[in-house]
């Protein structure tokens, strides 16, 4: 028996050597060390992608629109089903989830109030949200709701100041994962991305100035994943625009934006389904560039399409499907409805920009303009955007045989800054 001094890892350490010499054989030398192995770290747990379905609505849900709530109740397993309800982006979070509550119930659930919240009187949110009766009461349920309000409490409640989940959060998560239902409305569809809005500028602000991250824009939920970018109100408030800089910014190719008393329900397959009262903006950025050698804002060869109710889309295969009722109309582009130009110098107005795509699917005219400024005492009053909307080989367009709806795909957009001379004058 030897002792020997081996170099481990730039060190030193004694080892005991035992030499075994068998008749005719090479001399076999077993070393054992006196420091002691570096234990291999386990690998990483592999979480299955989420069996559950989301219900991501984009504020104003009216007590009326019985297909989307009724939708949720169904998805978080029928009648008595139970869904717990945040409160927590409101200022007042019981009052309103227990409105919420309410309304669930009404169409058959079995709902309650999770008393989790930053303006929650009496509580301490950080507290209640690793209480483990909270944790309890949330792996009981089959749904879960977020109402709206400011999506930055919502992060606040259920996250650690130090980015990790609270036991409340992977709770919501083990729900959605074993197949239950998740759904919010306005602030509550603003958190399922993995970046949203914060403390967001005005659209046209943001194109001017750009957004930032703790500012405009924050970290979210992640719910869909970290590959969409989601947001809402979008329709009536011309949104859509706020959507690219960070969209840019983030590295997202793929956007959706819902518009009020509508709903997008993704399933685990990543169908995205379109249902409610209006529809939702696709923009996808995957062939989009910006010319560095333009000052301000700019992006050429983006895509835009709007998604009308009961259209589906596969956010993985991207392919489209439209409604029943516009499965067997599709608008033929040798026969045009009309020949006028389409333009309006208030892009980011109130369904302005759904009302000139529909104008330019079924026109003769290849070609779209629309136009922002802001007000004269704004900053920056002088610049404005031109938004340029082309059809292209890939243009398509359905029309509903029984109502006045449709659905267009794959419209170029192209978005350029452009100066108004201030300031503006009368003529006599």
């Amino acid at each position: 028996m030897l002792w020997l001094l081996v170099f481990v890892g730039g060190g030193v350490c004694a080892a005991q050597v035992a030499v075994s010499t068998p008749a005719g054989k090479t001399p076999q030398v077993l070393v054992k060390s006196s420091k002691p192995a570096k234990a291999v770290p386990p690998p990483k747990p592999v979480l299955a992608p989420p069996a559950g379905n989301l219900v991501i609505i984009g504020g104003g849900l009216r007590a009326d629109n019985a297909e989307v709530w009724q939708r949720i109740v169904m998805l978080a397993g029928g009648k008595g089903a139970r869904i717990g309800v945040f409160g927590s982006a409101s200022i007042n979070p019981e009052k309103s989830a227990q409105n919420t509550v309410n309304k669930l119930n009404q169409y058959g659930a079995q709902a309650f109030f999770i008393p989790l919240g930053v303006t929650l009187p009496n509580s301490d949110y950080r507290k209640a949200a690793e209480d483990p009766e909270v944790v309890a009461a949330i792996h009981s349920a089959t749904g879960i709701y977020f109402t709206g309000g400011d999506q930055a409490r919502i992060t606040k409640a259920l996250v650690r100041p130090d980015g990790k989940h609270t036991a409340a959060l992977d709770a919501v998560w083990d729900v959605y994962r074993d197949g239950g239902v998740v759904a919010g409305s306005s602030a509550g569809a603003a958190i399922m991305s993995t970046t949203m809005f914060y403390d967001a500028k005005p659209t046209l602000d943001m194109l001017k100035q750009g957004v930032n991250d703790g500012h405009e824009i924050a970290s979210g939920l992640g719910f869909i994943g970290d590959d969409v970018f989601v947001d809402q109100h979008l329709l009536v408030r011309g949104r859509f625009a706020r959507m690219i800089p960070v969209m840019l910014k983030k590295g997202y190719q793929i956007g959706l934006g819902i518009d009020e008393n509508s709903a997008m329900v993704v399933n685990a397959k990543r169908d995205v389904e379109i249902i409610g009262y209006s529809g939702a903006l696709l923009l996808d950025l995957s062939a989009a560039i910006t010319d560095r050698g333009i000052k301000g804002f700019n992006i050429s060869n983006a895509t835009i399409s709007y998604l009308d109710r009961g259209d589906k889309f596969n956010l993985v295969s991207r392919e489209f499907t439209p409604s029943a009722d516009k499965a067997d109309n599709k608008l033929d582009p040798n026969q045009p409805d009309t020949r006028e130009p389409v333009f309006t110098n208030d892009i980011l107005g109130n369904n302005a920009v759904l009302d000139l795509m529909v104008n330019l699917i079924d026109n003769a005219q290849q070609e779209a303009i629309g136009i922002a400024f802001g007000n004269p005492r704004d900053a920056y009053p002088d610049l404005g955007f031109e938004f340029r909307f082309s059809k292209t080989i890939n243009s398509v367009g359905y029309s509903s045989t029984e109502v006045e709806a449709y659905s267009v795909l794959k419209l170029r957009m192209d978005i350029r800054p452009i100066q108004l001379q201030q300031p503006l004058y009368r003529y006599r």
